[in-house]
């Protein structure tokens, strides 16, 4: 096939449209779908005091699915630097990104198989498998960013990735909500088999749109030739990738910037739905309903903020998606279960925090993207990207957890992620203005 050249629409489409294929893991996967049904099955063989049994100790079941996904993105923190260093320098980025492909997909459409107490070990082992295979891909897929567009364009395909990624998701999220809301419509009388049917759906989507963007991405645009000692040539990349960041105090500030913030997002992100299920005991079809209320207010969040961001610059833009964050926060915290019209606060939180979810998340890709040095190792500068923000999840989800287990109450935790936000916000403005990241 005819190489596309940097900057061309189809290769950006392209590169774009695998957001369309992996969102919907994210969504259907760590958002809505399974956490609900991990939840519900979990209290359906928890003992009297709420607790299930998982290797001779007993737990909280919120706190060992934090713990699980929080294992999950320690070895993708640990794996990702030394993978995109290999990556680069052999110029193997799309060999990588098929194979975290292939294992997440494959991952997520073996939870089908958890139905019960003693498939529990299946749940937790594909659910950091899937992550890892996720996590793992998007260090590659984030990689390709500065090789598909150019930096003045990196803004609005960055956004488009995202937006992609939301409206393909929504598609299967709809789909799912039909699914396991009217099972009796497809003739399936199990409780179980619908949520389990949608897991498969997800990594057959994941897989089978993937092959798009894999017929049009390039690979080894540079012409690297690795060497018999290629291995530890990634880690001697790796090892002057974190020397160069002293050297260049935008990109550190950034990185610790976007630290703090991961810590909030990503942690909102993936508990959402417990949060909604546990603690202000809503049903499943409102939990849904608000994820893909989320979902659609993203793709205009996304849009906006990124033409905001032409106007008054990346950095301000990103300062004001942090303030809200906070505001989102401050609002969880207040919900209770036993207020009137609970549902409705829980969708006016979902509305406010899609309007920014979108934006922070394309405009910290392209941010960091703009403030890369001129290098051929983008992998490897995405990986401390990537490892910066897993890093994080992993501290989120244990003081998530933490402080679950001290006060029996979720609020507590999501209030203390407003202290991160806060944190992000002011090292922003650390980083000073430039013509091109202003």
């Amino acid at each position: 096939m005819k190489t596309l050249k940097k900057g061309s629409k189809k290769l950006i489409n392209a590169w774009a449209f695998y957001d369309w294929a992996n969102s919907v893991y994210p969504l259907v996967i760590s958002t809505a779908v399974f956490p609900i049904y991990y939840t519900s099955m979990a209290n359906s063989f928890a003992n009297t005091e709420g607790d299930i049994s998982f290797l001779g100790t007993h737990w909280n079941p919120t706190t060992l699915y934090d713990y699980t996904l929080a294992f999950s993105f320690l070895i993708v923190a640990f794996c990702s630097p030394i993978l995109s260093g290999i990556a680069d320098y052999t110029g193997n980025k799309l060999k990588f990104l098929k194979g975290f492909c292939l294992m997440g997909s494959l991952s997520v459409m073996g939870l089908y198989f958890f139905d019960g107490a003693s498939t529990l070990w299946v749940a937790l082992l594909c659910t950091i498998f899937a992550s890892i295979g996720f996590w793992g891909s998007i260090v590659f897929y984030n990689a390709y960013l500065p090789e598909v567009a150019f930096p003045e364009q990196q803004d609005k395909v960055s956004a488009k990735g995202f937006m992609y990624g939301y409206f393909g998701s929504v598609v299967l999220l709809v789909f799912s909500l039909v699914l396991v809301q009217k099972p009796d419509w497809f003739g399936i009388t199990d409780p179980t088999l619908a949520p389990r049917i949608t897991f498969v759906l997800v990594g057959l989507w994941w897989f089978g749109f993937a092959q798009i963007t894999y017929r049009r991405l390039p690979n080894n645009v540079f012409n690297h030739k690795p060497d018999k000692d290629y291995i530890w040539k990634g880690f001697l990349e790796l090892k002057s990738v974190f020397k160069s960041l002293g050297q260049h105090s935008q990109l550190k500030y950034f990185l610790i910037a976007f630290f703090f913030l991961s810590v909030g997002v990503q942690t909102i992100i993936l508990m959402a739905g417990i949060f909604g299920s546990e603690e202000l005991g809503l049903p499943t079809l409102n939990l849904i309903l608000t994820i893909l209320l989320v979902q659609i207010v993203a793709i205009i969040g996304a849009y906006l903020f990124s033409r905001l961001s032409d106007k008054i610059g990346n950095l301000a833009t990103l300062k004001i998606t942090l303030f809200i964050w906070g505001i989102v926060c401050f609002i969880a915290f207040v919900l209770d279960k036993n207020q009137p019209n609970i549902d409705y606060y829980f969708y006016a939180m979902g509305i406010v925090l899609g309007f920014v979810l979108g934006a922070t998340q394309s405009l910290t890709r392209s941010t960091y993207s703009k403030l890369l040095p001129e290098t051929h190792d983008h992998a490897t500068y995405f990986s401390f990207y990537d490892v910066t923000e897993k890093i994080a999840i992993v501290l989120g989800m244990i003081v998530f957890g933490i402080l679950i287990a001290l006060t029996g109450f979720m609020q507590y935790s999501v209030l203390a992620l407003a202290v991160f936000f806060l944190l992000a916000f002011l090292v922003l403005y650390k980083i000073k203005r430039t013509t091109h990241v202003c």
